[in-house]
């Protein structure tokens, strides 16, 4: 396709969006892209030029950059809940493709095998114009994003997106279809005691990702298997209980969401619970959560081993088998789960006796 054919291509997908948005001004692009039959990062590139500007995929320095920007909203979302977070991009570790940031507010881990292009979008909205970072995987997929406040520096963030500039700003983004998942093993080729022994003996929350790799099972099949003392499903609801526990009790707790990119972690008390439509909705001062309730297809409360003692936390799931959020109690290495947060998630009663 020679360049005259993809500008043209990317302004008509630019104004058809433009003309999408003009019958609901407060249609988001990841909405928008879907109606459109695109991907959201199809949709952002679209408006290079007028809305948006390519940005070098120099992941190092663009994080550390971003530090200068001062208070900032990080925003990560996955199809049916989204993490909105206020703080600053502060204390960042990077280490190949793995890598942390760990502000007090930001808390991020981050996969950038799954980051691939970058854009400082302008967006125009019916509360004025909202500038941001946005990150997407090689599909398209949004991976992260980074919004400007009322406190972030401004002219920061305008030199910020000069330096990182791409001297390619073509309307057109090259996508990569995402592989397809592998075939989920029958449950009789699985080894549930091996499976069993091996939860037993974990050391840390994080080397699970490990233990599923070894045995071959999605993080489903794991809770199915793993027997009543280690994984137990709870109501779907159980979401509701335990934020509504928690906030009676101003218990800190740790809420867990991730995309393909990034895991983002709000680390405090909860206090404003509300329903919108489908929607739960956490809105507190510095940390919003959004999770989309009909999506959520099967709850459990998790135990697992660990050097300080057992963990418990709370996932939620897709009916896809996908992984929408956890809930942990707060806790630092080193220090046991607060009893506390232990009493409140083990009252959960099994999803058997509540159906």
């Amino acid at each position: 396709m020679d360049m005259l054919r993809m500008e043209s291509q990317g302004r008509r997908l630019h104004q058809a969006w433009h003309q999408l948005r003009q019958g609901n001004p407060r249609l988001r692009a990841r909405d928008g892209a879907r109606q459109l039959g695109v991907s959201e990062g199809e949709l952002v590139a679209s408006g290079c030029g007028t809305t948006a500007v390519r940005l070098q995929p120099r992941w190092q320095p663009l994080l550390h950059a971003l530090g200068r920007v001062g208070p900032v909203m990080a925003l990560t979302r996955n199809e049916h809940a989204v993490h909105e977070r206020h703080g600053r991009y502060r204390n960042i570790r990077l280490f190949g493709n793995m890598g942390l940031v760990l502000d007090d507010n930001v808390d991020l881990r981050l996969f950038l095998a799954h980051w691939h292009h970058a854009f400082a979008v302008t967006e125009a909205t019916v509360d004025g114009h909202r500038k941001s970072l946005q990150i997407f995987d090689s599909d398209g997929t949004a991976v992260h994003k980074v919004y400007l406040t009322a406190q972030s520096d401004e002219a920061a963030y305008r030199n910020v997106v000069e330096e990182f500039r791409s001297p390619v700003q073509t309307p057109l983004l090259a996508v990569v279809p995402r592989p397809v998942a592998p075939t989920t093993r029958p449950e009789e080729a699985i080894d549930v005691a091996g499976l069993r022994r091996h939860w037993d003996a974990l050391q840390d929350t994080h080397d699970f990702h490990d233990l599923l790799q070894q045995f071959g099972v999605t993080r489903i099949q794991a809770m199915r298997l793993a027997g009543e003392e280690r994984a137990r499903e709870v109501a779907p609801d159980a979401l509701r209980q335990v934020f509504e526990s928690a906030r009676d009790a101003a218990l800190p707790i740790m809420v867990f969401v991730g995309s393909p990119g990034v895991v983002q972690i709000h680390t405090g008390t909860v206090s404003r619970l509300h329903e919108v439509g489908e929607w739960y909705n956490v809105l507190d001062p510095t940390f919003n959560l959004h999770v989309r309730e009909p999506a959520i297809a099967s709850a459990w409360m998790v135990k697992k081993p660990t050097v300080d003692g057992p963990v418990h936390s709370l996932e939620l799931y897709a009916q896809d088998g996908q992984l929408i959020l956890q809930v942990f109690g707060a806790r630092k290495p080193g220090k046991p789960e607060d009893l506390v947060w232990r009493s409140l998630i083990r009252c959960l009663q099994p999803f058997r006796e509540r159906t």
